[in-house]
C-alpha cells in the first residue's frame, strides 16, 4: 500500500498553543493522509472518533446475531459520514497553505497602511523653514562635528542637541544665535573650544601676526610672595605702546579691565579684554608699588618683537669668563623663529658658551613657529606626536637640517604661564635631553586648537587634537614638570636674571654649574 505523505502548515505560525509538539498522526479511515497535529487537536478530533463510533456500534442489549443488520447498515452510514468527515478535514488542511498566505497578505497589508498613515501623520505635523539664524547655528554645529577632537563629544549625542536646539533655542536675533552657540560649546566642557565675535576673531588673527591692536602689555600670572593682591602681573610694556606712555612698568599689577576684576581671570581672558579695534579705549586699574592709578588707555597698533636677548657676562678670569646669552620669548607669532635665529646669532658673535631660553608667561601662539623654533636646537629627534581619539595621527621630528645651535650647554625655565606652543617647545627640548628645565609645572594646555570663519565674519577656536612630548606623557592638565625648582620671586627680565648669575651676594644667585647641570 502506498502512502503520501502532505505536510499540513499552520495558518497562524506567530502563534503558539502551550505544550504544542510536532508529531505525525496517520488518520485511521484514509491511510492516504498522512498530518501532524497538536495534542489539543488529537484530543479533540479522539473524542469525535469515538463518539461516532460509540453511536454506530451502541445497540442495546439484543444479541450480535440479530442486531447484525442493522449494525451493519448503521456501521456503513458510520463509515460514510466518517468519510465524509475525512475528506471535509482534509480540504482544510490543504487549504492550510493558501489560509497562510493569505493571513501573511493581510497582515503585510495592514502594516504597509500603519506606516503610510505614521509616514502621513509626519509629514503633516508642524514643520518650519530654517531662518539665516538657523543656518549660522547650523554652520557652527557642523564645524564642531567635523573639527572637534573628541568625538563622543563630552558624552552626549551631538545629532539630539542639534535638533532639541533648533526646537527650543530662540534664535531671532544675531545676539541669540551666538547665545545659542556658546551655550552649544559649553556643553563641550572644553575652556579652549570658543566662539569669536567678529571683531574678536579679527583681533584674534591679528594677534598672530607681527602687530596687534591693543596698549602693548604682556602680562602674566603674580608671584604673590609680597603679599601683594590679587590680579594679573605686567610682565613688559611695548616700548612706544599706550601703556608704556601712561607709565605702567613690569611688576605692575592689573586689578581691573573695564571695572571687571582680575582675581580669577585668566590670562587669555584679559588679553582678549585689552586687545580690540584701534582708538577704541579701554579702563585699567593698576596697582604700581603703593599706589592705586585708573587710567584710560586709547588702543593703538603695536609692533610685536617676541625676542629680548642679553649677554650675561658672569665674572671669572679673563677671557675665560662664563659668557650666557640670555633669550626671552614671549609669545610664538609669524615672526618668533626668524627672532630667534637672529638673537643666537648675535649673541654667539660676542662668543657665548651658553644659552638661556626663558618661556615662562609665554602663552604660547602659532603652533608651527614652536616646531621651527625646537628645529633650530635640536640635531634629530622626535619633536611632538600629534593624537586624536584613535591614537597618534601624525608626527613632527627633525633631521638636525635647521639646527644652528645644538652644541652649548642649555637651560630653560618654565612657569604656570608657559603654555600651548610654549609646551611643546619645553617638552621637546627635555626628552631629547638637549635642556635642563628650571621653575614649576607648566599650564598643562596639551591639546591642539584651529580657527575656522563663520560665514558672518565670526569665527569658532576648535580643539582638533591633543599632543604628546616625544616620551609620549599626556600633559593636559598637568604640565611640563621641570627638573628643578625656582623660587617664585625669581626676576622675570633681562637685567634681574643677569643680576642673579653675576652677584654671589643675590638673593636668587644661581652659579654656572647649577643652571646646566642635570
Amino acid at each position: 500500500m502506498s502512502m503520501e505523505v502532505v505536510l499540513a502548515l499552520s495558518p497562524f505560525p506567530r502563534f503558539c498553543l502551550p505544550n504544542t509538539n510536532l508529531k505525525t498522526t496517520l488518520s485511521s479511515s484514509n491511510s492516504q493522509v498522512l498530518l501532524w497535529r497538536s495534542p489539543l487537536m488529537n484530543v479533540q478530533l479522539n473524542h469525535y472518533y469515538s463518539r461516532k463510533r460509540r453511536g454506530c456500534i451502541n445497540g442495546g442489549g439484543a444479541s450480535r446475531r440479530s442486531l447484525w443488520p442493522q449494525f451493519s447498515n448503521s456501521y456503513d452510514r458510520c463509515n460514510l459520514k466518517l468519510g465524509k468527515f475525512i475528506s471535509r478535514l482534509r480540504e482544510f488542511m490543504n487549504s492550510s497553505e493558501k489560509m497562510r498566505k493569505h493571513v501573511s497578505s493581510t497582515l503585510f497589508t495592514r502594516l504597509v497602511v500603519s506606516v503610510l498613515m505614521v509616514s502621513f501623520a509626519v509629514s503633516n505635523s508642524p514643520s518650519w523653514a530654517l531662518s539665516e539664524e538657523n543656518l549660522l547655528f547650523l554652520e557652527a554645529w557642523r564645524t564642531i562635528d567635523r573639527a572637534y577632537v573628541d568625538k563622543t563629544f563630552n558624552g552626549q549625542s551631538w545629532f539630539r542637541y542639534r535638533e532639541n536646539a533648533l526646537r527650543n533655542e530662540p534664535m531671532n536675533t544675531r545676539e541669540e544665535t551666538y547665545t545659542a552657540i556658546r551655550k552649544m560649546l559649553a556643553t563641550l566642557d572644553d575652556p579652549f573650544t570658543r566662539f569669536l565675535e567678529p571683531e574678536k576673531f579679527k583681533s584674534l588673527r591679528s594677534g598672530t601676526k607681527s602687530a596687534v591692536t591693543g596698549v602693548g602689555l604682556s602680562i602674566g600670572y603674580p608671584t604673590g610672595s609680597d603679599g601683594s593682591p590679587a590680579g594679573l602681573v605686567v610682565i613688559s610694556a611695548a616700548p612706544g605702546g599706550p601703556a608704556n606712555k601712561a607709565g605702567i612698568v613690569s611688576g605692575d599689577i592689573i586689578l581691573a579691565i573695564n571695572d571687571t576684576g582680575t582675581e580669577s581671570m585668566g590670562i587669555y581672558e584679559a588679553a582678549d579684554r585689552l586687545q580690540g579695534p584701534e582708538g577704541s579705549s579701554v579702563e585699567l586699574t593698576i596697582r604700581s608699588g603703593q599706589e592705586i592709578k585708573h587710567l584710560a588707555l586709547t588702543r593703538e597698533k603695536v609692533s610685536l618683537n617676541p625676542v629680548k636677548s642679553r649677554l650675561c657676562v658672569i665674572p671669572g678670569s679673563g677671557k675665560d669668563s662664563p659668557r650666557i646669552g640670555y633669550i626671552k620669548l614671549t609669545t610664538f607669532n609669524q615672526n618668533a623663529s626668524g627672532a630667534i635665529r637672529e638673537a643666537i646669532n648675535t649673541l654667539r658673535s660676542n662668543n657665548v658658551n651658553a644659552f638661556v631660553l626663558d618661556l615662562r608667561d609665554n602663552s604660547g601662539g602659532l603652533f608651527p613657529e614652536g616646531i621651527e623654533i625646537a628645529k633650530i636646537w635640536l640635531d634629530k629627534g622626535v619633536i611632538v606626536y600629534i593624537c586624536d581619539s584613535r591614537g597618534v595621527r601624525d608626527i613632527y621630528d627633525t633631521d638636525g637640517s635647521s639646527a644652528i645651535a645644538t652644541s652649548e650647554p642649555l637651560a630653560v625655565l618654565v612657569n604656570k604661564g608657559t603654555a600651548s606652543a610654549s609646551e611643546i617647545l619645553a617638552g621637546a627640548l627635555k626628552d631629547n635631553k638637549r635642556a635642563v628645565l628650571f621653575g614649576e609645572p607648566t599650564f598643562g594646555k596639551g591639546k591642539i586648537q584651529s580657527v575656522f570663519q563663520l560665514s558672518d565674519g565670526s569665527g569658532l577656536a576648535v580643539t582638533v587634537a591633543r599632543y604628546e612630548t616625544p616620551d609620549h606623557t599626556d600633559i593636559d592638565k598637568v604640565g611640563v614638570i621641570p627638573d628643578h625648582p625656582l623660587p617664585r620671586t625669581f626676576p622675570k627680565d633681562e637685567e634681574g636674571f643677569c643680576g642673579c648669575l653675576q652677584d654671589p651676594a643675590s638673593t636668587f644667585y644661581v652659579n654656572r654649574g647649577q643652571l646646566f647641570a642635570r
